[in-house]
Protein backbone atom coordinates (compact mmCIF):
# COMPACT_ATOMS: atom_id res chain seq x y z
CA UNK A 1 0.00 0.00 0.00
CA UNK A 2 1.25 3.62 -0.49
CA UNK A 3 0.55 5.43 2.96
CA UNK A 4 0.35 9.06 3.15
CA UNK A 5 1.62 10.17 6.62
CA UNK A 6 0.91 14.18 6.97
CA UNK A 7 2.94 15.22 9.63
CA UNK A 8 5.48 12.89 9.18
CA UNK A 9 8.49 14.54 10.09
CA UNK A 10 7.10 15.34 13.94
CA UNK A 11 7.35 13.19 17.07
CA UNK A 12 5.21 10.84 16.69
CA UNK A 13 4.41 11.01 12.87
CA UNK A 14 8.23 10.25 12.43
CA UNK A 15 8.42 7.12 14.49
CA UNK A 16 4.99 5.94 12.27
CA UNK A 17 6.86 6.40 9.09
CA UNK A 18 9.74 4.14 10.39
CA UNK A 19 7.30 1.47 11.54
CA UNK A 20 5.63 1.52 7.85
CA UNK A 21 8.98 1.32 6.46
CA UNK A 22 10.18 -1.30 8.24
CA UNK A 23 7.07 -3.03 7.38
CA UNK A 24 7.54 -2.95 3.45
CA UNK A 25 5.28 -0.09 2.94
CA UNK A 26 5.32 2.73 0.42
CA UNK A 27 5.63 6.10 2.58
CA UNK A 28 4.73 9.85 1.20
CA UNK A 29 5.30 12.08 3.96
CA UNK A 30 3.64 15.73 3.97
CA UNK A 31 5.13 18.52 6.57
CA UNK A 32 4.92 22.11 6.70
CA UNK A 33 7.84 21.89 8.97
CA UNK A 34 6.56 24.55 11.81
CA UNK A 35 6.78 22.12 14.05
CA UNK A 36 8.44 19.17 12.23
CA UNK A 37 12.14 18.32 12.02
CA UNK A 38 13.68 17.50 8.15
CA UNK A 39 16.51 15.12 10.09
CA UNK A 40 13.49 13.14 11.56
CA UNK A 41 12.41 12.86 7.73
CA UNK A 42 12.84 8.52 6.79
CA UNK A 43 14.79 8.64 3.74
CA UNK A 44 12.95 5.94 2.37
CA UNK A 45 10.04 7.67 2.64
CA UNK A 46 9.11 10.59 -0.43
CA UNK A 47 8.52 14.02 1.37
CA UNK A 48 6.54 16.81 0.34
CA UNK A 49 6.84 20.48 2.39
CA UNK A 50 4.00 22.04 2.22
CA UNK A 51 1.04 22.71 4.25
CA UNK A 52 -2.50 20.85 4.08
CA UNK A 53 -4.91 24.55 4.38
CA UNK A 54 -3.40 24.92 0.63
CA UNK A 55 -5.63 22.97 -1.82
CA UNK A 56 -4.13 22.98 -4.74
CA UNK A 57 -0.49 21.67 -2.92
CA UNK A 58 -3.06 18.57 -1.54
CA UNK A 59 -4.44 18.04 -4.82
CA UNK A 60 -0.86 18.50 -6.41
CA UNK A 61 0.34 15.77 -3.78
CA UNK A 62 -2.69 13.58 -4.52
CA UNK A 63 -2.11 14.24 -8.25
CA UNK A 64 1.05 12.78 -8.23
CA UNK A 65 0.98 9.82 -5.99
CA UNK A 66 -1.76 7.06 -5.92
CA UNK A 67 -3.02 7.18 -2.39
CA UNK A 68 -4.39 4.12 -0.68
CA UNK A 69 -5.07 5.48 2.75
CA UNK A 70 -3.85 8.61 4.24
CA UNK A 71 -2.41 8.67 8.43
CA UNK A 72 -3.35 12.55 9.52
CA UNK A 73 -1.06 14.11 12.49
CA UNK A 74 -0.99 17.48 11.02
CA UNK A 75 -2.16 19.78 13.84
CA UNK A 76 -1.33 22.05 16.68
CA UNK A 77 -1.35 20.38 19.79
CA UNK A 78 -0.09 22.82 22.71
CA UNK A 79 -3.02 23.01 25.50
CA UNK A 80 -1.80 25.76 26.83
CA UNK A 81 -1.08 28.22 23.66
CA UNK A 82 -4.88 26.81 22.85
CA UNK A 83 -6.30 28.92 25.32
CA UNK A 84 -3.89 31.57 24.59
CA UNK A 85 -4.18 31.36 20.75
CA UNK A 86 -7.68 29.62 19.84
CA UNK A 87 -8.35 30.56 16.41
CA UNK A 88 -4.93 29.25 15.63
CA UNK A 89 -5.86 25.91 16.26
CA UNK A 90 -9.09 26.47 14.38
CA UNK A 91 -7.43 27.30 11.37
CA UNK A 92 -4.78 24.89 11.39
CA UNK A 93 -6.62 21.41 12.85
CA UNK A 94 -10.10 22.51 11.62
CA UNK A 95 -9.68 24.59 8.71
CA UNK A 96 -6.45 22.01 7.74
CA UNK A 97 -8.59 18.62 7.91
CA UNK A 98 -11.53 20.14 5.81
CA UNK A 99 -8.92 20.87 2.83
CA UNK A 100 -7.46 17.69 3.24
CA UNK A 101 -11.15 15.81 3.37
CA UNK A 102 -12.04 17.94 0.35
CA UNK A 103 -8.94 16.68 -1.47
CA UNK A 104 -9.84 13.47 -0.58
CA UNK A 105 -13.32 13.03 -1.82
CA UNK A 106 -12.19 14.79 -4.78
CA UNK A 107 -9.35 12.37 -5.50
CA UNK A 108 -11.44 9.04 -4.57
CA UNK A 109 -9.26 8.21 -1.07
CA UNK A 110 -11.21 6.48 1.15
CA UNK A 111 -9.35 5.72 4.27
CA UNK A 112 -7.77 8.02 6.98
CA UNK A 113 -6.36 7.23 10.34
CA UNK A 114 -6.07 10.57 12.59
CA UNK A 115 -4.41 11.17 15.59
CA UNK A 116 -6.85 12.34 18.31
CA UNK A 117 -6.27 13.28 21.68
CA UNK A 118 -7.90 11.78 25.35
CA UNK A 119 -8.07 15.73 25.68
CA UNK A 120 -11.49 14.98 23.78
CA UNK A 121 -12.83 13.61 26.90
CA UNK A 122 -12.52 16.91 29.59
CA UNK A 123 -12.60 16.25 33.08
CA UNK A 124 -13.64 12.10 33.07
CA UNK A 125 -16.66 10.89 35.38
CA UNK A 126 -14.65 7.73 35.46
CA UNK A 127 -11.58 5.79 35.39
CA UNK A 128 -10.40 4.08 32.90
CA UNK A 129 -11.77 6.16 30.71
CA UNK A 130 -14.03 4.28 27.84
CA UNK A 131 -14.89 5.52 24.50
CA UNK A 132 -18.40 5.75 25.08
CA UNK A 133 -18.11 8.46 28.07
CA UNK A 134 -18.86 12.22 27.11
CA UNK A 135 -16.78 14.38 25.69
CA UNK A 136 -16.42 17.88 26.89
CA UNK A 137 -13.19 19.27 26.19
CA UNK A 138 -12.05 21.85 28.70
CA UNK A 139 -9.48 23.38 25.69
CA UNK A 140 -9.64 24.18 22.51
CA UNK A 141 -6.82 21.87 21.77
CA UNK A 142 -9.53 19.04 22.70
CA UNK A 143 -12.48 20.79 20.52
CA UNK A 144 -10.66 21.37 17.74
CA UNK A 145 -10.25 17.00 17.55
CA UNK A 146 -13.03 16.11 18.17
CA UNK A 147 -14.65 18.71 15.63
CA UNK A 148 -11.83 16.73 13.61
CA UNK A 149 -13.40 13.75 14.38
CA UNK A 150 -17.13 15.11 13.61
CA UNK A 151 -15.98 16.47 10.64
CA UNK A 152 -14.91 12.79 9.07
CA UNK A 153 -18.07 11.35 10.86
CA UNK A 154 -20.14 13.38 8.35
CA UNK A 155 -17.92 13.38 5.58
CA UNK A 156 -18.26 9.96 5.75
CA UNK A 157 -21.79 9.97 5.68
CA UNK A 158 -22.22 12.31 2.28
CA UNK A 159 -18.89 10.72 0.64
CA UNK A 160 -18.27 6.95 2.24
CA UNK A 161 -15.29 8.21 3.39
CA UNK A 162 -14.10 5.66 6.31
CA UNK A 163 -12.02 6.82 9.61
CA UNK A 164 -11.25 5.67 12.37
CA UNK A 165 -10.05 8.39 15.28
CA UNK A 166 -7.11 7.09 17.79
CA UNK A 167 -7.64 8.84 21.16
CA UNK A 168 -3.88 8.51 23.15
CA UNK A 169 -2.88 9.66 26.26
CA UNK A 170 0.73 10.65 27.15
CA UNK A 171 3.20 9.80 24.42
CA UNK A 172 6.34 9.26 25.76
CA UNK A 173 9.64 7.23 24.24
CA UNK A 174 11.69 7.38 21.57
CA UNK A 175 13.12 4.94 18.48
CA UNK A 176 15.27 2.15 19.58
CA UNK A 177 17.49 3.01 17.46
CA UNK A 178 18.21 7.12 19.27
CA UNK A 179 17.68 8.35 15.38
CA UNK A 180 14.68 9.80 16.36
CA UNK A 181 13.05 11.23 18.93
CA UNK A 182 11.21 14.12 21.11
CA UNK A 183 12.08 17.34 20.09
CA UNK A 184 9.24 20.37 20.91
CA UNK A 185 10.13 24.10 21.21
CA UNK A 186 8.72 24.96 23.62
CA UNK A 187 8.72 21.31 25.22
CA UNK A 188 5.69 20.52 27.74
CA UNK A 189 5.51 17.12 28.32
CA UNK A 190 6.94 15.73 31.30
CA UNK A 191 9.30 12.94 30.44
CA UNK A 192 11.15 15.53 28.55
CA UNK A 193 11.86 18.20 31.00
CA UNK A 194 12.82 15.75 33.81
CA UNK A 195 15.27 14.75 31.76
CA UNK A 196 16.35 18.85 30.87
CA UNK A 197 17.93 18.43 34.82
CA UNK A 198 20.36 15.37 34.51
CA UNK A 199 21.07 17.20 30.75
CA UNK A 200 22.07 20.41 32.75
CA UNK A 201 19.44 22.32 31.46
CA UNK A 202 17.34 23.48 34.26
CA UNK A 203 18.02 23.01 38.01
CA UNK A 204 14.88 21.19 38.94
CA UNK A 205 11.85 20.03 37.94
CA UNK A 206 8.33 21.64 38.87
CA UNK A 207 5.52 19.55 40.40
CA UNK A 208 2.28 21.39 39.93
CA UNK A 209 0.62 20.48 42.77
CA UNK A 210 1.09 17.72 45.56
CA UNK A 211 -2.89 17.88 46.87
CA UNK A 212 -4.67 15.87 44.19
CA UNK A 213 -6.28 12.73 45.55
CA UNK A 214 -4.07 10.20 44.56
CA UNK A 215 -2.00 8.13 46.04
CA UNK A 216 1.03 10.60 46.89
CA UNK A 217 -0.92 13.43 45.87
CA UNK A 218 0.14 14.23 42.21
CA UNK A 219 -1.39 13.67 38.95
CA UNK A 220 -1.88 10.32 37.48
CA UNK A 221 -1.55 10.02 33.87
CA UNK A 222 -1.36 7.03 31.75
CA UNK A 223 1.90 6.65 29.45
CA UNK A 224 2.53 5.06 26.18
CA UNK A 225 5.53 4.13 24.27
CA UNK A 226 5.59 6.18 20.49
CA UNK A 227 6.60 3.22 19.16
CA UNK A 228 3.57 1.31 20.32
CA UNK A 229 1.47 4.27 18.83
CA UNK A 230 2.81 3.57 16.06
CA UNK A 231 1.70 0.44 15.90
CA UNK A 232 -1.54 1.59 16.41
CA UNK A 233 -1.78 3.26 13.54
CA UNK A 234 -0.50 0.40 11.17
CA UNK A 235 -2.96 -1.52 12.49
CA UNK A 236 -5.87 0.83 12.21
CA UNK A 237 -4.63 1.72 8.39
CA UNK A 238 -4.94 -2.25 8.03
CA UNK A 239 -8.52 -2.53 9.86
CA UNK A 240 -9.87 0.10 7.03
CA UNK A 241 -8.19 -1.65 4.37
CA UNK A 242 -10.17 -4.88 5.38
CA UNK A 243 -13.24 -2.95 4.59
CA UNK A 244 -14.34 -2.01 8.41
CA UNK A 245 -16.93 0.42 9.48
CA UNK A 246 -14.98 3.54 11.11
CA UNK A 247 -14.06 3.89 14.75
CA UNK A 248 -12.64 5.63 17.50
CA UNK A 249 -9.78 3.97 19.37
CA UNK A 250 -8.41 4.66 23.11
CA UNK A 251 -4.64 4.08 23.03
CA UNK A 252 -2.96 3.46 26.38
CA UNK A 253 -1.48 1.19 28.70
CA UNK A 254 -4.22 1.23 31.36
CA UNK A 255 -1.78 1.49 33.70
CA UNK A 256 -1.40 4.96 35.45
CA UNK A 257 1.89 6.68 37.31
CA UNK A 258 2.22 9.60 39.18
CA UNK A 259 4.41 12.57 38.58
CA UNK A 260 6.26 11.55 41.71
CA UNK A 261 7.01 8.45 40.13
CA UNK A 262 8.04 9.40 37.00
CA UNK A 263 10.47 11.65 38.72
CA UNK A 264 11.64 8.30 40.91
CA UNK A 265 12.05 6.22 37.84
CA UNK A 266 14.13 9.25 35.91
CA UNK A 267 16.58 9.41 38.80
CA UNK A 268 16.80 5.51 38.72
CA UNK A 269 17.77 5.66 34.83
CA UNK A 270 19.81 8.60 34.82
CA UNK A 271 21.78 8.23 38.33
CA UNK A 272 20.64 11.65 38.77
CA UNK A 273 18.94 12.82 41.83
CA UNK A 274 16.81 15.22 39.90
CA UNK A 275 15.63 17.66 42.54
CA UNK A 276 11.96 18.62 42.64
CA UNK A 277 9.81 21.42 43.18
CA UNK A 278 6.35 21.48 44.46
CA UNK A 279 4.49 25.00 42.70
CA UNK A 280 0.99 25.29 43.03
CA UNK A 281 -2.03 23.45 41.06
CA UNK A 282 -2.30 24.49 37.13
CA UNK A 283 -5.84 25.31 36.08
CA UNK A 284 -7.22 22.12 33.48
CA UNK A 285 -5.14 19.35 35.01
CA UNK A 286 -7.30 16.51 36.13
CA UNK A 287 -6.30 14.18 38.91
CA UNK A 288 -6.00 10.82 37.43
CA UNK A 289 -6.32 10.10 33.39
CA UNK A 290 -6.03 6.61 32.61
CA UNK A 291 -7.10 5.06 29.52
CA UNK A 292 -9.33 1.54 28.46
CA UNK A 293 -7.41 0.04 25.72
CA UNK A 294 -9.93 -3.12 25.52
CA UNK A 295 -11.66 -2.16 22.14
CA UNK A 296 -8.44 -1.21 20.38
CA UNK A 297 -6.76 -4.57 22.02
CA UNK A 298 -10.02 -6.52 20.77
CA UNK A 299 -11.29 -4.82 17.34
CA UNK A 300 -7.46 -3.95 16.07
CA UNK A 301 -5.47 -6.41 17.90
CA UNK A 302 -3.25 -3.97 19.55
CA UNK A 303 -0.90 -4.93 22.62
CA UNK A 304 1.42 -2.52 23.87
CA UNK A 305 5.35 -3.89 23.70
CA UNK A 306 6.95 -1.57 25.55
CA UNK A 307 4.04 -0.66 28.50
CA UNK A 308 7.26 -0.52 31.27
CA UNK A 309 7.82 2.80 32.64
CA UNK A 310 11.68 2.10 32.95
CA UNK A 311 12.15 0.93 29.55
CA UNK A 312 10.08 4.31 28.19
CA UNK A 313 12.28 6.27 30.52
CA UNK A 314 15.53 4.52 29.41
CA UNK A 315 14.63 4.91 25.30
CA UNK A 316 14.07 9.01 26.30
CA UNK A 317 17.23 9.26 27.65
CA UNK A 318 18.91 7.51 25.36
CA UNK A 319 17.89 10.15 22.93
CA UNK A 320 18.06 12.78 25.08
CA UNK A 321 21.53 12.38 26.57
CA UNK A 322 22.85 12.04 22.86
CA UNK A 323 20.79 14.86 21.61
CA UNK A 324 20.25 17.80 23.95
CA UNK A 325 19.16 20.43 21.44
CA UNK A 326 17.14 18.04 19.84
CA UNK A 327 17.78 18.08 16.17
CA UNK A 328 19.89 20.94 16.55
CA UNK A 329 23.18 20.71 15.92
Amino acid sequence: MKILVLGGAGYIGSHTVSELVDAGEEVVIVDNLETGHIEAVNPKAKFYQGDIRNREFVDSVFDNETIDAVIHFAANSLVGESMTNPLKYYDNNLYGTKVLLESMVAHGVDKIVFSSTAATYGEPESIPILETDKTEPTNPYGETKLSMEKMMKWTGVAHGLRYVALRYFNACGAHKSGEIGEAHSPETHLIPLILQVPNGQREAISIFGDDYDTKDGTCVRDYIHVTDLAQAHILAVKYLAEGKESNVFNLGNGVGFTVKEVIETARKVTGHPIPAVVSPRRGGDPAKLIASSEKAKNMLGWKPEHADLEEIIASAWNWHKNHPNGYAK
